[in-house]
């Protein structure tokens, strides 16, 4: 049986987990968390550091295949077991470019990818020479995630709020819409393409907040937001599962604004919504078997559940027992403890009226949240 190891037991690597029971596969994880949402489902599970070279080493060196449910791992390692012939999915290359926002602009610009005009800053102090760029987007390098790592920044006023660290400050973009096209390849270099998806972001966590299947784009936008999610894929020259997030601005010009190389929140709908879901699809890779179909069973919703503002402490799912159709699914991802901000699952509602796609997710949204028994008038998220 193929031994397959993840790097990471948050919630991805427990829905991964979720989907292996289809698959002839004994599984590892390695986690910093000892009581991590992906502990129950793995075969073997190991405490430690992803982020140190010894530990990574010593995991991987028993495995056929390694991949990972996070970016901030030990490349090194991974270059390491790479060498040795044990399969690393992706690539350790391209997991190293992507993991930091600023390599990862600049492979965008090396290769002709279209993406927003940016610079590369590397103190706070820095921003002061860069007054006629704003409004800009400032993103740290390394490190960031679910909208941390992240400020905008408009005007002279708001400098204050960037970042003393290596970082690259975008060029804002008057978006109109936001998409995820998620590409499969195979070690074959077979590709399966998932329908875009539309997203709409939470303006004060930065993450996303729901989205929806498929997106609504004319034919002529749509294929070409896949062409050059496509063009983007193919040269990374890797296996993997990769989501590619777009801007497509006023005037219908499409912008790649990140990639994600690994299962990702943008997918999570394909669980019930998709022919092969995304987890699915990627032990088809690390299994090394066929690419399953990828058309749309039914239109559909993705809403986050994220920790509730000024509630902090043992997590409680209010509301659930309130969905009873069968077109509704709640995904729980089994966190102890929620914070206000913090991703706790989320839902999916199938047989959607995409004209009343943002109807659907506020009503979702006020009937299932996350609580805990005690509650901190802060007034916001922390």
């Amino acid at each position: 049986m193929t031994k397959v190891g993840i790097l990471g037991g948050g919630q991805l690597g427990r829905m991964l987990l979720e989907s292996a029971a289809k698959f002839k596969v004994e599984t590892y994880v390695l986690e910093n968390q000892e009581n991590s949402p992906a502990r129950q489902f793995c075969d073997h599970f190991l405490l430690g550091d992803i982020k140190d070279y010894d530990t990574v080493y010593a995991f991987g060196k028993k495995l056929d295949c390694i991949t990972i449910e996070i970016e901030q791992v030990c490349v090194e390692a991974l270059e390491k077991l790479e060498e040795e012939g044990v399969t690393v999915i992706p690539k350790p290359s391209v997991l190293k470019m992507i993991s930091n926002k600023i390599s990862q602009k600049e492979y965008y610009q090396q290769h002709f990818i279209p993406t927003p005009d940016f610079y590369i800053t590397h103190t706070r102090e820095e921003l002061n020479t860069l007054i006629d760029f704003l409004p800009a987007v400032h993103k740290v390098g390394l490190g960031g995630y679910d909208g941390k790592g992240v400020e905008l920044l408009y005007d002279i006023n708001d400098i204050q709020k960037g970042f003393d660290t290596p970082a690259v400050l975008e060029k804002m973009t008057e978006i109109k819409h936001e998409i995820a096209v998620q590409i499969a390849v195979d070690q074959a270099k077979n590709i399966a393409i998932f329908p875009p998806v539309e997203m709409v972001f939470d303006p004060t966590l930065n993450l996303l907040d729901f989205q929806i299947c498929p997106a609504r784009l004319s034919p002529s936008v749509q294929k070409k937001a896949i062409e050059i999610a496509t063009k983007l894929v193919n040269s990374f020259q890797s296996p993997g599962l990769f989501a590619v997030e777009l801007f497509i601005d006023q005037s219908a010009k499409i912008w790649v604004n990140e990639t994600a190389p690994r299962v990702h929140n943008s997918g999570h709908h394909s669980i019930e919504a998709i022919a092969t879901s995304q987890f699915e699809m990627l032990w088809q890779i690390l299994l090394q078997e066929p690419l399953g179909p990828t058309h749309v069973l039914k239109p559909s919703i993705m809403v986050n559940i994220i920790g509730a503002p000024n509630y902090l402490g043992t997590a409680k799912l209010e509301g659930a027992d309130l969905i009873s159709d069968q077109d509704t699914f709640i995904h729980w991802y089994g966190k102890e403890t929620t914070r206000p901000g913090r991703k706790m699952g989320h839902v999916t509602r199938l047989s959607i009226n995409p004209e009343r796609a943002t109807e659907t997710a506020h009503l979702l949204k006020n009937s299932i949240r996350c609580l805990s028994d005690t509650k901190e008038n802060k007034g916001s998220f922390v």
